[in-house]
């Protein structure tokens, strides 16, 4: 049994290359979703897919790699230097390992192959057969390999532009994050600025002040010595209308 790593690391074909990986987890995917960027290849990748042959491998392109959660195949969308898709390519597996940095799957060797338009052709029967008569798989999976290929054409067929959408959901998500770009979040401990807000902060500022004045009035108000007090006393005969200011003076300095 062929275990595949999404990463791409034992393909020799890649000289350089770029990978990004998340783990997601939402009501829109649950799983890994991997990109791997191919700056330089030793030479391009020409394919048959539905009769028509396509160049999915090559100095620029890059492949989508999607691992889905409690699944029995995972995806990959080769695409061209433009991010335009150029085919889908359905791996059926045994179990999928959605293990971050070492991401990868049992793979079942049987394959679904679509093209953009939604046309689709089933492969590898005959190494999904070699592999029973090896002895590398079960009776039991060799039919589930079956069973799962055909609910999957069977969901194709129906409405494959609906699982292309959520296909480019998790390429946005992963290209984000491929490109250092991650969405703005709000801080949370600090709640926007409302009206309501401001009236009730302006309050507990009025508060504030009325009782720093008071703090401040005891201070100097506090008993001292009786010629002390004769001597501030003539002080406050002279010009009490003028240094005593009382609270209602103070408004014009507590923010409304």
């Amino acid at each position: 049994m062929k275990v595949k790593y999404i990463d791409k690391r034992h393909w020799r074909r890649i000289i350089d290359r770029e990978y990004t990986e998340i783990k997601v987890n939402n009501n829109k995917f649950k799983g890994i979703i991997g990109l791997v960027e191919m700056r330089k290849v030793r030479d391009p990748l020409e394919v048959s897919v539905v009769d028509q042959n396509i160049i999915v491998a090559d100095d620029g392109y890059q492949w989508l790699q999607i691992l889905p959660e409690k699944k029995r195949y995972s995806i990959t969308v080769m695409m061209d230097e433009n991010c335009n898709p150029l085919e889908y390519y359905f791996d059926i597996n045994v179990k999928n390992i959605t293990q971050r940095g070492h991401a990868r799957t049992l793979d079942l060797f049987l394959d679904v192959l679509v093209l953009p338009d939604g046309r689709y052709e089933l492969v590898d029967e005959d190494d999904l057969l070699r592999a029973l008569e090896n002895q590398e798989i079960s009776n039991k999976q060799y039919h589930e390999a079956y069973v799962i290929a055909h609910q999957l054409m069977i969901k194709i067929n129906a409405d494959f532009p609906a699982m292309q959408d959520k296909i480019m959901y998790c390429f946005h998500k992963i290209k984000r994050k491929s490109e250092g770009r991650q969405p703005k979040k709000r801080n949370k401990f600090k709640p926007k600025f409302t009206a309501k807000q401001g009236a009730s902060n302006s309050k507990h500022q009025q508060r504030h002040d009325k009782s720093h004045f008071k703090k401040r009035k005891k201070r100097n108000h506090q008993p001292k010595s009786n010629h002390a007090q004769s001597s501030n006393n003539k002080v406050s005969s002279r010009g009490s209308g003028k240094h005593h200011k009382t609270l209602k003076d103070y408004s014009k300095y507590i923010k409304k």
